[in-house]
């Protein structure tokens, strides 16, 4: 084997201690359920049905706020979840909390979908904010269930 044979033994022997370093490594941490469908772990179900659910989901709001859901079936925001602007209401519909939600800020929810953005579609509606209304609420001018100008 000459000089070059002891380079190519050394190499393959670094090789050989990578790869064991590598499967200790990986038997160490990634979970044994790991793969059992396909690149997924199979725990995560149970995981994520552990978690406290947050949101209600629109019907549950339209269950007790029905005259809300009519005001809001013939405008724009007919299609947008109750719990986009008011946040998760899960506690709140659930009863387990005698407080109820809060207004939301009468701006900055508007904000996030209304201010001017190229990459939305022409055909929706934008605002340049410090153009349109520089401060105060959009509420001061547009009822956000009926969202035309009021």
């Amino acid at each position: 084997m000459g000089r070059n044979g002891a380079h190519l033994v050394r190499m393959a022997a670094l090789f050989a201690a990578g790869l064991v370093v590598f499967l200790a490594v990986r038997q160490r941490f990634v979970p044994h359920d790991f793969g059992t469908y396909g690149h997924y772990r199979a725990g995560a179900l149970d995981d994520a049905r552990a978690k406290p659910i947050k949101f209600a989901g629109q019907r549950t709001c339209v269950e007790c706020h029905s005259d809300v859901a009519e005001r809001r079936s013939a405008s724009h925001h007919a299609k947008v979840s109750c719990e986009i602007c008011h946040g998760a209401l899960a506690v709140h519909a659930s009863g387990d909390s005698p407080a109820t939600p809060g207004r939301p800020d009468g701006r900055a929810p508007c904000l996030t979908c209304h201010q001017k953005n190229v990459s939305k579609p022409a055909w929706f509606p934008q605002i340049v904010a410090a153009e349109h209304a520089d401060e105060g609420p959009c509420t001061a001018c547009h009822q956000p269930h009926s969202p035309g100008v009021s």
